[in-house]
């Protein structure tokens, strides 16, 4: 089962060759990526992006527009897979793949789903509470699972894809009528300040009702970004005008490399991809980015190559490694164990966030995920589409619904009871599951490489740039009105 990862101290410990610093010969790489020629997807992204679109709409439960945590492993509900999925049935409205009035209907269903489900204090029976819901709820009803903790963040990542829905259901017609009203009405009900009810200046990463709120909140540098912008947007419950200030505070902890290496680090790539997702940060910038004379999109793709890097140069000696096999995030693992491996014990993990050693949230267990690359598409492309290359050549792991969460190729034992997933040969481990949060940045990012799809919709939304306003962003679009 999927837990939440635990976030663990923030380390300002000198980076590792290929951490934040880029392998000898790739600065020139780097320094000209931003203003090089965008490289043509391949003829196959398509069927990946069609594969890719089909998990969301095939294991969508139309009842109620709930999405599985994962596929074919049962599942309950991640609500985060459920804001890329409203995010991803315009893609396929666009692209052909469904019509404008079935995406409609859905989407409209999961947001009478959330606009009536229970809230409240109590441990059970409940699918959120002051207008948050549960990281994982059940498929059926939509209740708390377990005790699972209301999420600040995934609750930003399903607001996400509500707000979205909203800006592209733009019809006169009443279903999308609904959506439109149904969205505000979701989006207003939330009270951030919830989150930050003990006093504290920043917000929490979550709440328990038996234990009340998480000890550690969103500050620094990671995938939080999205939930101040939303959170200073709020029509009823903003928070502090000066919150994003007290989000940056951290920020000196978290810079690696130096010169065109330069960026603030985040060791799993999903920190630098969520936000960016629904938000253009192409132009605009904080007092942060301003002094730094650079936005938060180059920042995503100078981490984007430090992955690739630190790939490269394995400190570890991992098996698979390569300039085109790369890219560490949060994914499934083999599962937790102590093995030697090369003479050395090393410890491997099941579901958890990794990214490069000497990186904040540091973890090196020789798992690699597609999405890690793949979700970076529109930083880096002259390397994403060569990694995508690669591991669709890689055996077993491009199937049904595009590519399978993860593999680890030095995980070769098969006498050991694994989490998730088969060794798959000589080629290690590899992860059987789909999992919605890793499939979602697949879709989404390949369509704002195509034409800005996400990004077009999203610049459109008054509660984005308001946001992004009271955070002090300026310039780029923000500054065309």
């Amino acid at each position: 089962m999927r837990i939440p990862t635990t976030r663990r101290a923030l380390l300002a410990a000198p980076a590792l060759a290929g951490a934040g610093a880029l392998l000898p010969g790739c600065a020139a790489t780097l320094a000209s990526g931003a203003g090089a020629a965008r490289p043509a997807l391949p003829d196959w992204y398509a069927d990946l992006e069609k594969r890719t679109f089909d998990f969301f709409w095939e294991r969508v439960n139309r009842s109620n527009g709930l999405v599985p945590d994962r596929w074919p492993t049962p599942s309950f509900c991640s609500i985060a897979s459920v804001g890329y999925a409203l995010t991803s049935y315009p893609i396929g409205v666009e692209r052909g793949w469904c019509s404008r009035a079935d995406a409609a209907e859905l989407t409209r269903t999961t947001l009478r789903f959330f606009w009536n489900a229970p809230q409240g204090p109590a441990a059970s029976w409940t699918a959120g509470h002051k207008g948050f819901f549960y990281h994982f709820i059940d498929m059926e009803r939509g209740l708390r699972f377990r005790t699972v903790e209301l999420s600040s963040v995934d609750t930003t990542i399903l607001f996400m894809g509500v707000l979205f829905a909203a800006q592209y259901y733009t019809g006169d017609d009443p279903v999308e009528a609904e959506i439109r009203k149904l969205a505000a009405d979701i989006y207003a009900r939330a009270d951030w300040n919830f989150f930050r009810s003990d006093g504290r200046a920043q917000i929490s990463m979550g709440w328990h009702p038996e234990t009340g709120l998480i000890e550690r909140n969103w500050d620094g540098y990671n995938e939080g970004m999205f939930v101040y912008i939303l959170a200073l947007a709020s029509p009823t419950h903003p928070i502090p005008a000066n919150s994003w200030q007290a989000w940056t505070a951290p920020y000196p902890k978290f810079w690696r490399g130096s010169g065109e290496t330069r960026h603030l680090a985040f060791a799993p790539l999903f920190g630098h991809q969520y936000s960016h997702i629904w938000i253009d940060f192409r132009g605009i910038q904080d007092a942060v980015m301003r002094a730094e004379k650079m936005d938060y999109f180059e920042n995503s793709r100078r981490a984007t190559y430090a992955n690739r890097a630190y790939c490269m140069a394995n400190p570890m000696g991992w098996a698979g490694y390569s300039r085109d096999i790369w890219g560490l995030t949060a994914c499934d693992g083999p599962g937790n164990y102590q093995l030697t491996f090369k003479g050395e014990t090393r410890q491997f993990f099941g579901y958890s966030a990794r990214g490069p050693l000497g990186q904040p949230d540091e973890r090196d267990d020789g798992t690699i995920a597609p999405t890690a690359a793949l979700g970076s598409l529109p930083f880096a492309p002259e390397i994403v589409i060569t990694a995508a290359n690669a591991l669709r050549q890689w055996p077993g792991l491009y199937d049904r619904y595009g590519f399978l969460d993860a593999i680890n190729p030095s995980f070769t034992w098969t006498d050991k009871k694994l989490e998730v997933g088969r060794i798959n040969g000589a080629h290690g481990w590899i992860g059987t599951d789909y999992l919605g949060i890793d499939q979602g940045p697949i879709l989404t990012q390949a369509a704002n490489y195509r034409d800005e799809f996400v990004w077009r919709h999203m610049r459109r939304s008054p509660e984005v740039r308001l946001g992004l306003e009271r955070a002090g962003f300026t310039g780029g679009w923000l500054a065309q009105g």
